[in-house]
């Protein structure tokens, strides 16, 4: 199988338009909000009536949504073959791209941008085509976390239980991505803990309604701009097509269903970590030759100053995560199985942008510690991008799984 990892023409224009977005509204405000965290960066909401208005002119490149998984999709199939010719680039690839323009300008605004919610991709992924018309134009935060857990979302214990036409729910999340301005909150619950992982489903949840409660917004390393949010639910009761996807609990089928929610929002988290690191390789490079380092291509390695080397060796290594990034949204748009892709993306761009950024602190001298550049604020931002979504070890534990055959159950 061939695939083409070279930028789609397509696609550039959209490029261009998101780039422009990220240096003329994102990065002019993010030492602002960095410094004011929980304050709502008002200008975002000026930026998100613009995007509405070209969107619906067909001129404005599709959000952080991703490409949906359709019900054929999920069904066993045989291993595919790819016809070249029939190879397309759709709405996971854009938004990769997109994901990767906003973050070179600020990831944590980015996060904190109407419409554009990691609960989007998620609602993307696994909607039937009435939730879709219903909740396509909501604000959607991810409510997976909890208390008692961490990476293992297997250990949902925030309940759903029918009650005639309504599912109530109760429990708490943490760690919920602008739970705090976000209009809707997708909930992962489960509705019989005795069934294990199976009985796990996700739900859409109005974040103004009875029994839902912000109680807490937490101070953070990074992504200031963007709210963390703890939120409780207590007998929060939703009508019964709430529940996203399938309510049957198929015990064979296991957590697959809910987990087809990270094949698509791995890849953006990869994303964001490849534009961080991209702006920390492009603001490095200036600090360097304005101090007179010579980075030469044709030069071997150990014939250039160290710092030169290591911009190189960073810059080799951010290509790599840039390339498997774009080969797991490839695969998405081209309904192919992408579970193991999306989590070695993940694995390799969240770990590329934390060695990034920090060496680009380290090598940049006082000018990087200082906030003279916003070189230490990116290497504050990158840290998340390594967590959620699944941990480094996490990503490593399911892309182990998958290569070696075996099951959660087999290798933990």
């Amino acid at each position: 199988m061939t695939i083409n990892l070279e930028l789609p023409k397509k696609l550039k224009a959209s490029v261009e338009l998101t780039h422009q977005a990220a240096a003329e509204v994102l990065r002019p405000i993010a030492r602002k909000y960095d410094l004011a965290e929980h304050q709502p960066p008002k200008e975002l909401d000026t930026a998100s009536a613009l995007y509405d208005g070209l969107a619906a002119a067909g001129q404005a490149p599709s959000g952080s949504s991703g490409d949906r998984k359709t019900d054929e999709a999920e069904k066993p199939k045989p291993k595919p073959t790819v016809d070249p010719t029939a190879s397309r680039n759709g709405g996971t690839m854009e938004s990769i791209i997109n994901a990767i323009e906003m973050c070179w300008g600020d990831v944590g605004l980015m996060l904190a941008f109407p419409y554009q919610g990691l609960g989007n991709a998620a609602i993307a992924a696994v909607a039937t085509d009435e939730q879709l018309e219903r909740f396509g134009k909501v604000w959607a935060s991810m409510a997976i976390t909890e208390p008692g857990f961490g990476s293992d979302s297997a250990a949902v214990s925030t309940t759903a239980v029918r009650d005639g036409d309504e599912w109530v729910l109760n429990g708490t999340k943490i760690f919920v991505t602008s739970g705090g301005r976000a209009d809707h909150i997708v909930v992962w619950a489960t509705l019989d803990k005795s069934l294990g992982r199976a009985a796990i489903k996700s739900f859409v949840v109005p974040r103004e309604h009875p029994g839902v409660t912000v109680t807490r917004l937490e101070h953070k390393l990074g992504i200031k701009a963007s709210d963390t949010a703890e939120i409780r639910f207590e007998n929060a009761r939703i009508p019964l097509d709430n529940i996203l996807g399938s309510a049957e609990i198929n015990v064979e089928k296991g957590f697959a269903g809910v987990m087809q929610t990270f094949d698509n929002t791995r890849p953006l988290v990869a994303a964001m970590a490849i534009g961080c690191a991209r702006a920390s390789l492009e603001e490095l490079r200036r600090v360097l030759e304005d101090a007179g380092v010579v980075i030469d291509y044709d030069l071997p390695i150990n014939a250039q100053s160290y710092a030169a080397a290591e911009f190189i060796r960073l810059e080799s290594d951010w290509e790599a995560a840039f390339q498997l990034t774009l080969k797991a949204g490839w695969m998405a748009d081209n309904k192919l199985p992408n579970s193991m892709q999306a989590s070695m993306a993940k694995a390799k761009a969240g770990r590329v942008g934390s060695d990034v950024t920090l060496k680009a602190v380290e090598l940049a001298g006082t000018v990087g510690y200082s906030e003279r550049t916003l070189l230490e604020k990116w290497a504050r931002d990158s840290k998340i991008l390594d967590i959620f979504e699944g941990t480094q070890q996490i990503q490593q534990l399911i892309i182990a799984r998958r290569t070696l055959d075996l099951t959660s159950a087999q290798l933990k």
